[in-house]
């Protein structure tokens, strides 16, 4: 009896070993965290991922207190020159609330993966996939400079000087108009005179005599068929 009592005794307690192992493995270090990519002017507190950057952060949450973290970024296709070089690493140690953030980083224009590792991390490391595009932000600023300063300075000076001196424009036209009417009266003159001179003739003279006879003559008959 006593020898059942003893090995019913390690059966319970190797049975309650086996029970809190598994327990003891199902919540591994950190899994529970996440990491995010951020713009550098976005908020810490902010939970969302930012896959378009230009400068940008890492920013993890939740993960366990003071996690030591080691982190790489890799080019990515389709703009990588050799996929999976490393073109960015670092490591950084979280806070005790299982968050922190890098410094603000940067890289050339083109497709990135990060890749998130920790001690105790159960399976492959925590990644994100993000685009760096600087191009767009800095073309937007130098086109809407040279726009303003070409716009205002020249149109407004080539503008005004016409529109400033309209009168004198005015003036210089109506001294050719003025010069043209001494050449009009002068026309107007001459053409009086050259009338004057056809009217004044001798052949006006001729006509009145001979009119003067024929109404004198025109009498002289009505007198005397009145006499006969």
């Amino acid at each position: 009896m006593r020898t059942l009592s003893r090995v019913g005794a390690v059966c319970a307690v190797a049975s309650a070993a086996f029970l809190v192992a598994p327990v003891a493995h199902a919540t591994p270090h950190g899994d529970n965290g996440t990491v995010k990519i951020h713009d550098a002017t976005t908020g810490e507190e902010l939970r969302k991922n930012e896959p378009h950057v230009c400068t940008f952060y890492l920013d993890a949450f939740g993960f366990d207190a003071v996690q030591e973290v080691d982190w790489h970024i890799e080019a990515w296709a389709p703009t990588a020159d050799v996929k999976g070089e490393t073109v960015k690493s670092g490591e950084i140690t979280l806070d005790t609330d299982g968050h922190g953030r890098t410094d603000d980083l940067s890289l050339p224009d083109g497709h990135y993966k990060l890749f998130w590792n920790f001690e105790g991390e159960n399976g492959a490391a925590k990644h994100k996939v993000f685009w760096t595009d600087c191009a767009d932000e800095e073309g937007g600023g130098t086109t809407a400079t040279p726009t303003a300063s070409a716009s205002g300075t020249p149109g407004s000076g080539d503008s005004a000087s016409p529109s400033a001196d309209p009168s004198e424009s005015a003036e210089a036209g109506a001294s050719p108009s003025a010069s043209s009417s001494p050449s009009a009266s002068a026309s107007a003159q001459g053409s009086t005179g050259d009338l004057a001179e056809t009217g004044n003739g001798a052949p006006v003279g001729l006509l009145s005599g001979v009119s003067a006879a024929l109404l004198a003559a025109g009498a002289y008959l009505v007198v005397r068929r009145r006499r006969a």
